[in-house]
């Protein structure tokens, strides 16, 4: 009995040690590359007016952008070409051996985010666990050093297009009838998602309560209410919602309402619903297909007057 219970254990370890073993693996190479940055020889450095003789239109570009501001803090001695690409004087006195230095466009995703995450840890820690990271879709896919649309964060192109060139199968949501206004521009992925990583399914975000990122915008549901209906809790607003967009109003998931309200308030008796109480079955009768549930349960959100939800 001891042995078997001891085996069970092992193979349990196993699973977990082989589950965790690529973000260890990434987050011992971000370490590894932070350390060797660390310990460069300041002799092997060769500075920025080096690397501008071959390559003049990156070093151009780089004058507009946000990472050239830190060349200018602590006497000029800040962030620099070589701080991103790693010491320069070997690849320089080889005639530019390109093996002799990083290069974003021969690297791997998880070498290239342990580059940017030297810096930019703090601000994404979340990132090694993130579902992008998970599929290898490193920050050069997304953000452009030398050349982006958007200055503020370095972006390729700007949202949504970036977001579509992944993601074709929410695309078509946002051309049905009622949608968040994505393509309008009043809304961005971002506003709702992070790309960088959360523990929320979907890389969500979460309001500050704690809650869906929903009811940022929506705070009219935010509660808190003496009765809260639960399914809000549990399940989320994408229970009944549809976030990117539907053929129905208020973005629902289906198109009558007492289908959607039947999905958890099912009791049955025959061929009749009855009256069974909350939150187990409705107390009319459903024939009258054309009665919507939310006529008399308004509140469906949360009420601080009846544990029903009516008004």
């Amino acid at each position: 009995m001891r042995r078997s219970l001891l085996s069970s254990a092992f193979v349990a370890l196993t699973v977990l040690l082989a589950a965790c073993a690529p973000a260890v693996a990434q987050r011992i190479h971000i370490a590894a590359a932070a350390a060797a940055t660390t310990k460069a020889n300041p002799a092997d450095f060769v500075g920025a007016k080096t690397c501008t003789m071959c390559h003049r239109p990156e070093a151009l570009g780089m004058a507009s952008n946000p990472h050239s501001k830190l060349e200018l803090t602590h006497q000029g001695k800040g962030v620099t070409c070589e701080g991103c690409h790693g010491p320069g004087k070997a690849h320089v006195e080889s005639g530019g051996d390109a093996s002799k230095i990083f290069s974003f466009t021969h690297g791997n995703s998880q070498q290239m985010d342990g580059q940017c995450l030297q810096c930019h840890q703090a601000d994404h820690p979340g990132f090694s666990r993130s579902a992008h990271a998970d599929a290898k879709v490193g920050c050069v896919e997304c953000h452009g050093i030398h050349k982006s649309q958007e200055q503020t964060r370095l972006l390729k192109a700007s949202q949504p297009m970036l977001c579509y060139n992944c993601h074709k199968d929410i695309k078509p949501a946002f051309s049905k009838p009622f949608h968040h206004k994505v393509n309008e521009g009043l809304m961005t992925c971002t506003d709702c998602h992070d790309p960088h990583g959360t523990f929320q399914k979907s890389m969500a975000k979460s309001a500050a309560q704690d809650d869906a990122i929903c009811i940022k915008c929506h705070q009219e549901n935010a509660g808190p209410f003496i009765y809260e209906h639960p399914v809000v809790k549990t399940e989320g607003c994408t229970f009944c919602h549809s976030p990117h967009g539907s053929a129905n109003p208020r973005l629902l998931a289906r198109n009558n309402m007492n289908q959607l309200c039947l999905q958890c308030h099912t009791g049955l008796a025959g061929d009749q619903f009855v009256a069974g109480g909350p939150p187990t079955s409705p107390v009319h009768d459903q024939s009258m297909q054309y009665t919507s549930c939310i006529i008399c349960h308004s509140q469906i959100h949360g009420s601080n007057v009846v544990d029903t939800f009516i008004r």
